[in-house]
């Protein structure tokens, strides 16, 4: 397996992605990061997942890059307005299918056991799991 990390190593890692998959939490540094400069990294048919957030995405630039063919399709399920408007261009595109920003639903019987968990963490006065960093931004 290789791995990649950072922006440096970015365009190399870009260039050998047929489907690129966005999960990133939305912090300064990811906002609007799908977008054309980003699409033109990606090899010629390349495809987009964004499971992220909708401000990670350049709507305006995704809808270039796919007239032009530098993209070939994007699953969205998340868009920057939740609900899209009915007249949002995304909609009847023929190359995006939205989702209903279900990509990531909780699991009951895993997330049962993280919250029990949490619960008896919280009553000992121990750090929970899975907490937010707010000065990360997530």
């Amino acid at each position: 397996m290789e791995c990649y990390a950072g922006q440096a190593q970015l365009p190399a890692f870009l260039g050998q992605c047929d489907i690129l998959l966005c999960v990133l939490p939305l912090t300064e540094q990811t906002q609007g990061i799908l977008d054309s400069r980003l699409f033109a990294q990606l090899p010629r048919g390349a495809a987009l997942v964004n499971m992220g957030r909708g401000g990670h995405l350049v709507e305006e630039d995704l809808l270039e890059a796919l007239a032009s063919g530098q993209l070939s399709g994007a699953v969205l399920d998340v868009l920057q307005q939740e609900p899209a408007p009915a007249d949002h261009p995304f909609w009847d595109h023929p190359q995006i299918l939205l989702t209903p920003h279900i990509a990531a639903m909780t699991q009951p019987d895993s997330a049962f056991a993280v919250l029990l968990e949490n619960i008896r963490r919280h009553q000992r006065g121990e750090p929970m799991l899975g907490e937010v960093d707010r000065s990360k931004g997530y």
